[in-house]
């Protein structure tokens, strides 16, 4: 029986991701510093620890006499557009701190693969038709902020730690990824989950904020899609970043639209003040095509899915109204 951790665990793509590697037949360890919000853990064992701390990371990744076969990095202190924005400076110094040490726990230890979920914020502002980025093209780098420019760096260390002690590493480019159980309010949810909110608490005819006209484009990868990516990747040849995203291009507008077509309710946009990001990343997924893997969901049927849930969410939240 093949043996792994995964790092955020308690969090949402963590949480899924469990569940796959369990049905794969993997004995499985979640680590997070908090345990999931929605539902129990499927892990067999479930460590509340801070990463931040190198006596956590090596306790995370020792297991009996010796140490797990795989590592999932995906623990960070993340959140959306607004957030990414707002907290510049915890998300570089917890990140960083998680990363550094979690990579040099898992390479000293003798780890023997380990995946690094990075990100598309790597990748500089593009603009909206422009021919879709590879891989080597995020560099020379020029991410538009704070999270992208830590990824970048931690993409690197691990790659680094890597040729040092020759543990395979993986590393993936996540887009947008959305789906059940995910944060759906209080500063750190996705889009998709706000969007799905906001119709949700809308009645019909009322007007949906966001933030901007909603020209901006976007790629929204539902959740089993991103999982199945990651374990494919794991289990690949490919080194160096994989970007894993939907192909389906569309704007904020549009993910309002098709919401509120989903939800069966007719609202209205209205624009307002707010961080936007780029206006658009368009990139290649000719790498992760090479492992079989192409995404079975578009946009309509992942918020079919997904509406659902945060709109049970908003309704437990408001007592049934």
């Amino acid at each position: 029986m093949k043996t792994a951790v995964i790092c955020g665990a308690g969090g949402f793509i963590g949480s899924h991701l469990v569940k796959r590697l369990k049905s794969e037949g993997y004995w499985v360890r979640g680590v997070d510093i908090k345990k999931p919000e929605f539902s129990p853990t499927a892990a067999d064992e479930f460590l509340v620890l801070d990463l931040r701390e190198e006596a956590n990371c090596r306790a995370a990744v020792v297991l009996g006499t010796g140490v797990v076969d795989e590592v999932y990095q995906l623990a960070a202190d993340m959140g959306g557009m607004g957030f990414i924005h707002s907290a510049e400076c915890e998300i570089m110094h917890n990140s960083v701190l998680i990363n550094v040490r979690m990579t040099h726990a898992a390479a000293t230890l003798g780890v023997k693969r380990y995946f690094y979920s990075s990100s598309a914020c790597v990748y500089r502002d593009m603009k909206p038709g422009e021919p879709e980025m590879t891989e080597a093209e995020a560099i020379p780098a020029n991410p538009d902020n704070e999270y992208g420019w830590e990824k970048l760096y931690s993409e690197r260390m691990a790659q680094a730690y890597s040729r040092k002690y020759g543990m395979v590493v993986r590393i993936a480019r996540f887009q947008n990824c959305y789906g059940p159980e995910g944060t759906w309010r209080g500063g750190r949810e996705k889009a998709p989950a706000a969007i799905c909110r906001k119709v949700a608490m809308a009645k019909e005819g009322e007007a949906v904020e966001i933030w901007g006209d909603g020209s901006a484009v976007r790629s929204y990868t539902y959740v089993d899609d991103m999982v199945d990516g990651i374990y494919r990747l794991m289990h690949s040849d490919l080194k160096g970043a994989v970007n894993i995203g939907c192909p389906q291009y569309v704007t904020v507008r549009e993910l309002v639209e098709v919401a509120a077509e989903v939800a069966g309710k007719r609202v209205l946009i209205e624009s307002i003040p707010g961080p936007v990001g780029v206006q658009s990343r368009n990139f290649s997924n000719e790498r992760i095509y090479s492992t079989g893997w192409r995404s079975q969901f578009d946009l309509k049927a992942g918020l079919r899915r997904t509406y659902p849930w945060v709109k049970a969410q908003v309704e437990a939240a408001s007592g049934g109204a």
